[in-house]
């Protein structure tokens, strides 16, 4: 009973989130070499255990304001499932496992996730407390992500050997992508609770619908243009000897339609994690994005 309470809390459908670690070992082309794709996996779970740990003491930070929400007031900890006690020790193990195990696998990588985790703490006792840092804090935390994926393929280059860099556009992306998510995340909170926003979450109370609205308009256009523009970037193609990484841009932009779709024609903005499981089109359109992308990538030229 308690340990299923327990793994409730670590979210695993947010682990989604996590799959951007694999842009590094893909847009470093090094995503058919075995020991840098099983790196790539264990990096992705340790992570993942990492941020469990952080969503563990998330929820008792916030358990009180979490008790206001219509759907938060079920988590374990805020409907009283899950004891404080229990909830403690369980965030520390995962914390433990997940950095320790990073540092192991490669300092480099090591040292960005615990980075990411300093970043979360702060964000939860404070930063998400504070209007607009709130949610460029959550984008600053995606390029963690995105840089965590680069660092892990460098830990285990060759000394001397080839250098690993990503794209500061692709960080660029992954943050213009990860504000507008949040911003998302942030418009459906203040419409589903109304009065009680500022009580469930300080920063909401110094929002408005058209204050959002307003910035969902311009971190869109901000993301589709970022994408583009490094599709085409004369380094990029380069980088890649003239692959169209180009004709992946319909998928980028559908994949934005369908949230903007989700978020002001079905009100469904409120968890993007859970909505890229349930929702069929996103899905889809995710996986055939990944697949056009390795191929373009990775397809043997004459």
């Amino acid at each position: 009973m308690i340990l299923g309470q327990v793994v409730k809390s670590l979210r695993v459908y947010q682990w989604t989130k996590n799959l951007v670690l694999f842009a590094g070992i893909v847009f470093t082309m090094k995503f058919l070499d075995p020991p840098y794709a099983r790196d790539a996996v264990l990096g992705f779970l340790l992570f993942s255990l990492a941020v469990s740990g952080m969503y563990i003491l998330n929820d008792l930070f916030d358990v009180e304001r979490d008790r206001l929400h219509p759907t938060k007031r079920l988590r374990p900890i805020a409907a009283g499932r899950l004891p404080a006690g229990v909830a403690v020790g369980a965030a520390f193990l995962l914390l433990a496992l997940g950095l320790g195990g990073s540092l192991w696998i490669g300092l480099r990588f090591g040292l960005t996730a615990v980075a990411y985790v300093a970043l979360t703490f702060t964000y939860s006792i404070f930063l998400k407390r504070v209007v607009l840092l709130d949610v460029v804090t959550i984008a600053v935390g995606f390029v963690l992500r995105a840089a965590a994926g680069v660092q892990l393929v460098r830990d285990r280059a060759i000394p001397g050997g080839e250098e690993i860099v990503l794209s500061p556009w692709l960080l660029v992306c992954a943050f213009f992508l990860a504000l507008f998510l949040a911003i998302g995340k942030r418009r459906h909170e203040l419409a589903i609770l109304e009065g009680d926003a500022s009580r469930h979450r300080a920063a909401l109370g110094s929002y408005t619908a058209h204050l959002l609205d307003q910035l969902v308009a311009v971190v869109t256009s901000a993301t589709v243009l970022a994408y583009s523009v490094y599709t085409i970037a004369p380094e990029t193609l380069a980088k890649f000897h003239g692959r169209p990484l180009y004709l992946t841009i319909p998928f980028v932009l559908y994949g934005i339609f369908r949230y903007l779709y989700l978020m002001y024609a079905e009100d469904k903005g409120g968890n993007p994690s859970e909505h890229l499981l349930r929702d069929r089109a996103t899905l889809v359109n995710i996986i055939l994005w990944g697949l056009a992308l390795i191929a373009i990538l990775y397809w043997p030229r004459g």
